[in-house]
């Protein structure tokens, strides 16, 4: 548990908008996935990732890959449930579980769903509720993760380091992604029901 609290910290990091502060947590980060007896080889790639570049590109990259494409969301709702009516209700759920905590969670104006949040929730809040509100949203991370791959981001390793510590392989492509979850990627747009049953929600979610 000790372990998987570790990779969420360093990937809830990660997957933050880059900054002078991030580059300085490397080391950091480098020594606690060590201590815990990681190898965190993909943690080493994006490491030098972070090495390669200066603040300013990687603040653009970060912009151009999680704020001006559609493609790599950050949010992991949106995988599910899209910009529908339904997902006002998945928001005000992640909320009650940080309320749930005896901590105080600083959402830092973010939406709850947000996966850096969810990320160092489940690293220091609440590690049992937060890994489940992982595995809830597994399908939302296995997309994010295939979707960041196939753009050659190194966010993309990031993710599979976080869904490597959840029970099962990853799906190899999406359609097997979407037998997990038991439904094909949500289409509706705010105000209009869902037309097709397979567009339903997760269960559970």
């Amino acid at each position: 548990m000790m372990r998987d609290r570790v990779v969420y910290q360093a990937a809830g990091w990660c997957l933050s908008y880059p900054d002078a502060e991030l580059l300085e947590r490397v080391a950091l980060m480098r020594a606690a996935l060590a201590e815990q007896g990681r190898k965190a080889a993909t943690f080493n790639d994006f490491f030098a990732y972070l090495a390669a570049s200066d603040v300013g590109s990687l603040q653009r990259r970060y912009v151009e890959t999680f704020d001006l494409s559609k493609h790599h969301p950050l949010y992991l709702s949106y995988w599910t449930d899209g910009d529908t009516r339904r997902r006002g209700d998945v928001l005000a759920a992640f909320k009650k579980v940080y309320r749930q905590t005896d901590f105080l969670t600083n959402t830092h104006g973010e939406l709850p769903d947000f996966l850096p949040l969810v990320l160092e929730f489940a690293a220091i809040a609440d590690p049992v509720a937060g890994r489940e509100l992982l595995r809830q949203y597994r399908p939302s991370l296995e997309l994010l993760r295939l979707a960041l791959i196939e753009h050659g981001s190194p966010y993309g390793q990031v993710v599979a380091d976080v869904c490597a510590t959840l029970p099962g392989a990853s799906p190899a492509d999406r359609e097997a992604v979407q037998r997990m979850a038991g439904y094909g990627p949500p289409t509706e747009t705010v105000g209009l029901e869902p037309y097709d049953p397979r567009l339903l929600p997760l269960k559970g979610a």
